[in-house]
């Protein structure tokens, strides 16, 4: 009698320790590596003891398939032996039935949800225990692990394990972001994954383009120079000199009116270019988070984008770049240029000009920005000629009409988005020009 009850609570003590290691594992993959960094840097010695749980799972896993084996396999032999005692040859199906119910609930069902359910509680509280155990049976998972790989290698199976490479990285941060951003906050999530487009956007993507810079001609009488500065928006203007691509400085509006202060107290003429800053001139194919990095080292705001040969592109600014992550910031003495109307039947009247990156923004839209950058652009890419004013165009799932067309500039597109089952899967390689009106 006393053996049977020895018996039973060892079978006891095996399917607690079953519910342990499955309910560890299922903890170990189920917690927030992010979380359990956090609270390592903040001091949490268990949150590092996890930390290096991940770093060494090859062996963590071994050690816990070996434990929750055993301690099954264990189980089982015990019952038999207890079983046949109190049934004779019947007690093998009495045990292998009742053992199955028994793993099954409390060693694995019963831990595994409640593990999921606490994965981060769960894993902070077993690491220790867990981390003993891994030591203890290192020779074991080590022989097993070098079994492992040895029979991969005969099957013609590489078992190294490579590290992710950067976009694999991304793509995790992305989905994280997706995941707990959530569709109700997609202002906070479209600047985050902004972030992480910094790296992978160019200047030429964003820059305002030569042909709606504001520029003065330097050789302009002082006067003239100082009404075109007072009259602009904006704060920094470049000048030119002989040809409006020659810039030769940035006149700050602020440093103007100071040094023309200066100059009436001192009865001396002013020179604008003297007052102005010398031009700093980058690459159109600076990456914006490059970009973002020289303007807080040099502690500049504005900069000169200029092509393969040093021609002029246009401006890109600090504020540019910030506004790829925020989105449209505007002041007081910003002009206020929409660029998109909405139209009573759901449609949209575009500028040419608005960004495609503006537009996936704020419309949730997936029009490719690889080989354009504007929405003219975007149409003059997928047609290969400059449409004509009452053409139209299906691919992404809208449907694009130019409305108006000056020179060879496209100034106007009307934007209708299809029904899904019309083109919302249509691929852009497929977009075809349709003569009229949609």
């Amino acid at each position: 009698m006393n053996s049977d009850i020895l018996l039973a609570a060892g079978i006891l003590l095996l399917l607690i320790l079953s519910g342990f290691f499955s309910g560890t594992e299922t903890a170990l993959t189920a917690s927030s590596r992010h979380r359990m960094h956090t609270l390592a840097q903040q001091g949490l010695r268990r949150a590092a003891l996890v930390g290096n749980l991940w770093q060494d799972r090859e062996r963590v896993i071994g050690t816990i398939l070996i434990g929750n084996n055993l301690v099954n396999i264990l189980a089982s032999t015990l019952s038999a032996s207890l079983f046949i005692s109190w049934f004779g040859d019947a007690g093998i199906a009495y045990a292998t039935l009742t053992m199955t119910v028994l793993v099954v609930i409390f060693a694995e069902i019963l831990p595994k949800t409640y593990a999921i359910n606490n994965a981060d509680r769960t894993i902070l509280a077993m690491a220790p225990v867990l981390r003993a155990l891994v030591v203890v049976l290192t020779p074991a998972t080590k022989a097993l692990n070098a079994a492992v790989r040895r029979s991969l290698r005969i099957v013609g199976v590489s078992s190294i394990e490579n590290a992710p490479d950067r976009e694999e990285r991304e793509e995790e941060l992305r989905g994280a972001i997706d995941l707990h951003a959530g569709s109700q906050d997609r202002e906070a999530r479209a600047m985050l994954r902004s972030i992480l487009d910094l790296a992978d956007v160019q200047v030429s993507e964003i820059m305002t383009h030569r042909g709606d810079v504001v520029t003065i001609d330097a050789d302009l009488p002082l006067a003239e120079i100082i009404g075109q500065v007072l009259d602009s928006p904006y704060t920094r203007i470049p000048l030119w000199q002989g040809n409006p691509d020659n810039i030769v400085g940035i006149i700050h509006a602020k440093r103007l009116l100071r040094a023309l202060n200066k100059a009436e107290d001192d009865g001396q003429p002013l020179d604008a270019i003297a007052v102005a800053s010398r031009p700093w001139f980058v690459p159109d194919t600076t990456d914006l988070l490059s970009q973002l990095q020289a303007f807080r080292q040099r502690h500049q705001h504005f900069a000169v984008v200029v092509d393969e040969y040093g021609v002029e592109q246009g401006i890109v600014t600090l504020e540019d770049i910030l506004e790829e992550i925020v989105g449209d910031i505007a002041d007081e003495h910003d002009e206020v240029i929409e660029g998109v109307k909405r139209q009573s039947d759901g449609s949209m009247v575009v500028d040419g000009r608005v960004t495609l990156r503006d537009l996936n923004r704020q419309f949730d839209w997936h029009l490719p920005d690889d080989d354009a950058s504007t929405l003219a652009g975007l149409l003059i890419y997928q047609t290969r000629t400059i449409p004509e004013a009452g053409q139209s165009f299906a691919f992404e799932g809208l449907r694009f009409e130019v409305l108006q067309r000056i020179r060879n500039q496209i100034a106007e597109i009307k934007v209708t988005p299809l029904p899904r089952e019309a083109g919302g899967d249509s691929p852009a390689a497929e977009a075809t020009p349709s003569d009229g009106a949609a």
